[in-house]
């Protein structure tokens, strides 16, 4: 077996500490975190805006940049899994549960409930409902992803460096990175990872059981949201039980085929001519406005910067706490791939979808709640069950979601079992099954306290919380990566000269 590192159990401590801390005194636990998330984006909502933007131009630049050309390898190496493959297994551990759970959620609440600036239920809501989904989703969120996969992948293909995060940072640092200093990023690293991917088990738990209880009418409760957890806990630990390149592999597989399914029923049996005009639409106002939404904090609008901190600040800080973990995922699954082919599949292809996704069941929910169905009164958990309510076959596309949910849930918890496995075993590429199951039970728990403690505000708290440590982190990676690939420079003109 692979030696456990003080990663391991100085995280495993601090994350049993939170638990209890949660279990037995979840008000004080709802309350601290409340007030820290508070500061944070309240004091903080320029730094994550500032970043995000400068991480998404660093990509576009290696993109066309002489860099572009390098493989995350030897210049021999070529990848080992197909596009469709590559892309399910990046798409599957990027987005998952989120993208179903704010699919119809989040244009329905931008166009009558939460509008940044327009009138609700007005042409101008609908149209920010539309692009505003589109920002949250698409290259933003896809280029803190790519940041840490491609700093990774980096060092660890090229450089032979462990899988670590503490590893890319040996060009700055040099040799702390193998002592206290570096035991510290990678605890930061690990919690970071646990708390990003519990958010979302419990949001996926949250969802389940919404659509429970809008199709069977069973009640919206904690225990039940238990249940689910431990069932699919249950689930993917058999997954993860399998190894990567089958139990994950054959389920990002499933994930893309049923999402092509629901996909495909909705494009049949909704609104298609509408779908596709609000999707040039959409498309052409997000291009448009790219700039300015990714600096936007409306300093002299109390109102609408309100609505930045909750809602863009809240996913950029959702995405940079799941960035070790999807980061890491992606790194492991794209050894041999060309700079500008990993970055233009990972910034691209993925937000596309999104952006294809989003028009399907967003604006199909915006003219549901046109034409009468009050689908905006609903829980954002039962948003998509409601508007699926509206058409015909609505009940099998509900079975489709929530098994979709379900392969979602699974997926992420498995490939973030792996993940942990890695990051404390000194970055082996196959971590020992013990240690996955450990850290399978311990991110379930987290969702459950998360959830007991305060439902899904308790979530949003604990994202935002996680990700300020480690955004200082990535941007540390990307000076690190850039320094380092400057000082290879004569053998990289080797390589491109191959």
């Amino acid at each position: 077996m692979k030696k456990l590192t003080e990663v391991f159990w100085i995280t495993l401590a601090i994350t049993i500490a939170a638990s209890v801390w949660g279990i037995f005194a979840p008000g004080n636990f709802e309350a601290t975190t409340g007030t820290i998330m508070s500061y944070i984006s309240s004091n903080f909502g320029w730094y994550y805006l500032l970043i995000v933007t400068f991480f998404v131009v660093f990509c576009i630049y290696l993109i066309f940049s002489p860099y572009g050309k390098i493989r995350l390898g030897s210049a021999e190496d070529r990848p080992d899994y197909s596009y469709p493959t590559w892309f399910s297994m990046l798409f599957s551990a990027g987005m998952g549960i989120g993208l179903v759970f704010y699919g119809a959620a989040s244009p329905v609440s931008h166009y009558i409930n939460t509008p940044p600036l327009a009138e609700p239920g007005t042409r101008e809501a609908l149209r920010d409902a539309m692009r505003l989904s589109f920002f949250h989703y698409g290259v933003h969120a896809w280029g803190i992803y790519a940041i840490v996969a491609l700093v990774l992948a980096y060092f660890k293909f090229r450089h032979g460096k462990p899988g670590l995060i503490s590893a890319t940072l040996e060009p700055i640092f040099g040799d702390k990175m193998y002592g206290p200093w570096g035991k510290a990023i990678d605890v930061v690293a690990v919690f970071a990872t646990i708390v990003g991917v519990a958010t979302t088990l419990g949001f996926g738990a949250a969802q389940i059981n919404g659509g429970l209880t809008y199709l069977l009418q069973w009640d919206e409760s904690f225990f039940l949201q238990l249940i689910i957890i431990a069932v699919v806990t249950v689930l993917f630990m058999i997954s993860a039980y399998t190894g990567l390149s089958k139990g994950i592999k054959l389920l990002s597989n499933a994930n893309m085929v049923l999402a092509a399914l629901l996909f495909g029923i909705m494009i049949i049996v909704g609104p298609t001519v509408y779908i596709a005009n609000t999707f040039i639409d959409s498309l052409g106002a997000y291009i448009q406005n790219f700039a300015y939404e990714s600096l936007r904090l409306a300093p002299n609008s109390e109102e609408e910067r309100a609505w930045v901190m909750d809602w863009t600040v809240f996913f950029w800080a959702w995405w940079i706490a799941w960035a070790p973990f999807v980061g890491i995922f992606i790194a492991r699954v794209s050894k041999g791939r060309t700079i500008r082919e990993f970055l233009s599949g990972v910034l691209l292809i993925p937000s596309l979808v999104s952006f294809l996704w989003f028009t399907v069941f967003g604006a199909t929910g915006i003219q549901t709640q046109q034409n009468g169905s009050e689908v905006a009164s609903l829980a954002d958990t039962q948003v998509l069950f409601g508007v699926f309510n509206e058409f015909p076959l609505g009940i099998v596309m509900s079975i489709i979601a929530m098994l979709l949910i379900g392969t979602f849930f699974i997926t992420s918890a498995d490939s973030a079992t792996f993940v942990l496995g890695m990051q404390t075993t000194n970055g082996s590429l196959n971590p020992p099954k013990t240690v996955k199951f450990a850290w399978g039970i311990a991110q379930s728990t987290v969702a459950a306290v998360l959830l007991y403690t305060g439902g899904l505000q308790a979530l949003q708290n604990a994202l935002i919380i996680a990700a300020l440590p480690f955004s200082v982190i990535m941007l540390l990676m990307v000076y690190a990566f850039y320094k380092a690939i400057r000082a290879d420079r004569e053998k990289i003109k080797q390589d491109l000269q191959k």
